[in-house]
């Protein structure tokens, strides 16, 4: 079996193979700045891991693999356009370093790369891939326009945040596993139990991003620490946390969420506060964890050898106690 490390080497060469050269440049220049921000390529590498899970050749997932990253890419630009974001990997993203329109069209022309890559499968597993693709992509779609409706919606419950984050987020990651599965002819029943894996892989992946947000060291993380506080993003945390304080609490939380006077230091500041006499971060973390025991339950389940599961249980927990 292959290992995380050297998955991320051969779809990074893979990568590396492609070109975005074409032109105008102006099109295909924000492309290649996209997929130049090494991340941690959790998703290709995912597909490549299910594949060789279930004994398949990985030659044949490397086109699904690149496919799955450039839909994330499309939906990481499209992402940071409407939340305006301006940094991602510690990085300007693509609107802030070129324009909208152009983050715009990078991203649409993103995703049609992406559907050009899901065409090189086997003829015989293609509907279903492309299957799985459509539904996902649009999945996250919906995900994003719920993401936006919170912005508006003055009551967002923690069944509402979980369902937008599992379309925004965590279906991604069950798709990149259930393709990869596919590729290598597992079984309909093995296909759901990896697919229910990447789901609470993701679901936990988010909430650790929710986390990290407040919590995590901006210079590790590569992102600006409290931007989900700035932006008034009705996260776990802050839904968590009206869900747990008394009315007092909840309704100072409510003052400093529509506080406009306050210092962005001050406004962070003073939401920390309360999350910590709330022990929010526990409660986060608690959360997490239970994804990731039902995500081991799902693997678990998968008929193979426990040592053939082992490198994305390892994975698994990796992801869960990241600090990025």
């Amino acid at each position: 079996m292959y290992s995380y490390d050297k998955l991320y080497q051969i779809f990074s060469s893979h990568l590396e193979k492609q070109s975005f050269n074409n032109n105008p440049k102006e099109l295909y220049e924000p492309i290649a700045y996209s997929i130049s921000q090494c991340g941690k390529r959790l998703r290709p590498v995912f597909t490549l891991m299910a594949c060789d899970l279930f004994e398949g050749d990985i030659e044949k997932a490397l086109p699904q693999a690149l496919a799955i990253e450039l839909l994330h890419n499309f939906t990481l630009i499209h992402d940071d356009l409407m939340d305006q974001s301006p940094i991602r990997h510690g990085k300007k993203t693509v609107f802030k370093k070129w324009d909208p329109n152009m983050a715009i069209l990078a991203g649409d022309a993103l995703f049609v790369l992406a559907y050009n890559h899901t065409l090189k499968a086997e003829a015989h597993i293609l509907p279903d891939i492309l299957k799985i693709f459509n539904k996902t992509a649009l999945q996250a779609c919906e995900g994003q326009q719920l993401d936006l409706n919170f912005e508006k919606q003055k009551d967002v419950s923690l069944k509402d945040y979980l369902e937008m984050i599992r379309l925004k987020t965590a279906v991604l990651f069950g798709a990149s596993l259930k393709i990869g599965a596919l590729t290598a002819g597992a079984s309909e029943k093995n296909r759901q139990l990896i697919y229910d894996f990447g789901i609470n892989m993701g679901m936990g992946f988010q909430l650790k991003d929710d986390l990290l947000d407040l919590y995590g060291n901006q210079n590790v993380f590569g992102k600006k620490t409290g931007q989900d506080i700035l932006e008034n993003k009705k996260t776990y945390l802050f839904i968590k946390a009206l869900a747990t304080a008394d009315p007092k609490t909840k309704n100072v939380l409510l003052d400093y969420f529509h506080e406009k006077k306050l210092s962005e230091k001050e406004k962070i500041y003073s939401f920390k506060i309360i999350f910590d006499e709330l022990n929010i971060e526990k409660l986060t973390n608690d959360a997490i964890c239970s994804y990731l025991d039902k995500g081991i339950e799902n693997l678990n389940n998968i008929d193979l050898p426990e040592e053939r599961k082992h490198p994305l249980k390892n994975l698994a927990q990796t992801m869960i106690s990241r600090k990025k």
